[in-house]
């Protein structure tokens, strides 16, 4: 079947218009009567240490997600190594999407597009996934949709699960980005509320690395709270009961440190399991109360958890015991869905070619794309 007549018209520029360059969408109002829901698209993620690939069907049906992590490379650094990650990608890009093949049972030709992170993220890791897909969809003569990583982590509610629905308030959390958004529907966005300085996963991290434990901080943080006590420490909920939806966690990173230091100048033995569990339990009042705020104000009855952060065991229940006290449908991905893959980007790849939105292969990777 010609590729272009698959979805009704060619995706490429006709003549006289414009061309497109930097990170701009080539945006086609298509006719799609019926969308086929045996349509495989094949996703791209290279945003930051994670290289992924994966092929999705139907937008929500996991074929394949194959991840390789570079965690032991950036261990010893204690953080990402912006040269070392595009190294990393350009080593398992290729293998990672012949195994994700592989593993769906398809072959290139199989496909409908390739879908990959535009931004924001590292520049040097999006240049590698970016150009990867635009190679494959050249030679394929396949549609190359560029996907927004915020908005793709959104899409990681959706996958596997066909309950999920809009509207709903939108917690998206990770070393990176913390916000709340009131989600209305695709592309229909409005922004609540966010960080004033650390991200929630970046203070993970440092309070981690302060207390000595092993790289990456969060999982470590939250393996130590199962063991320590949530009320040894009384560390402050900056911002909570304030009005809005902004939160800060600068304040609370110092609170750690001064804390510790006390306990050491006094001679005593600082309990590192309390302290953990201690600090986990502040991050996650700080947020259970901002998004139960925003569900209040925008009278949804959902609420979509996703971002890197969204798999920790203290906020997904925290947020559950109070989605469920006010009778509201709360959304978490898989744990494997929640940090950087890419089943996410081929999830929201598939809304968008079904809305007709695709990007030019001119397209050039965003570090800093929003996504409002």
């Amino acid at each position: 079947m010609d590729s272009g007549a698959r979805f009704g018209q060619s995706w490429e520029a006709d003549p006289g218009e414009p061309t497109w360059t930097g990170t701009e969408t080539a945006v086609k109002e298509q006719r799609v009567e019926e969308w086929d829901d045996d349509t495989l698209v094949l996703g791209i993620e290279t945003s930051c240490d994670e290289t992924s690939a994966a092929v999705v069907r139907g937008g929500r049906d996991i074929l394949s997600n194959v991840i390789a992590s570079q965690t032991e490379l950036h261990g010893e650094y204690g953080g990402v190594v912006p040269e070392i990650a595009a190294r990393a990608h350009v080593e398992a890009l290729t293998p990672a999407i012949r195994e994700s093949l592989l593993q769906a049972d398809a072959t290139f030709w199989d496909l409908d597009a390739v879908a990959v992170t535009l931004g924001p993220g590292l520049i040097g890791s999006l240049l590698v996934g970016v150009a990867e897909a635009k190679s494959i969809a050249a030679v394929l003569d396949i549609p190359f949709v560029g996907v927004n990583h915020l908005e793709a982590h959104i899409y990681s509610n959706f996958l596997g699960n066909h309950t999920v629905k809009w509207p709903a308030v939108v917690l998206l959390i990770s070393g990176g980005h913390t916000m709340l958004v009131h989600a209305r529907g695709h592309g229909d966005y409005e922004f609540l509320g966010g960080t004033l300085d650390d991200a929630a996963g970046e203070a993970f991290d440092k309070v981690a690395r302060f207390l000595g434990l092993d790289y990456p901080g969060g999982p470590e943080i939250d393996r130590l709270s199962l063991l320590g006590n949530p009320d040894a420490v009384r560390f402050p909920r900056s911002m909570v009961g304030e009005a809005g939806f902004d939160v800060s966690y600068s304040g609370l990173k110092t609170s750690v440190i001064n804390h510790v230091r006390k306990t050491e100048a006094a001679g005593e033995e600082v309990n590192v399991a309390d302290i953990a569990a201690s600090f986990q339990q502040a991050v996650v009042d700080i947020e259970v109360a901002k998004t139960m705020s925003a569900v209040d104000q925008t009278m949804v009855d959902a609420v979509f958890l996703c971002g890197g952060v969204a798999a920790n065991s203290g906020l997904r229940t925290g947020l559950e015991k109070a989605c469920l006290d006010r009778s509201i449908t709360l959304h978490c991905p898989a744990i494997e869905l929640c940090t950087d893959n890419a089943a996410m980007v081929a999830a929201c790849g598939t809304v968008l070619l079904r809305r007709g939105i695709y990007t030019s292969l001119e397209a050039a990777p965003d570090p800093n794309l929003p996504l409002l």
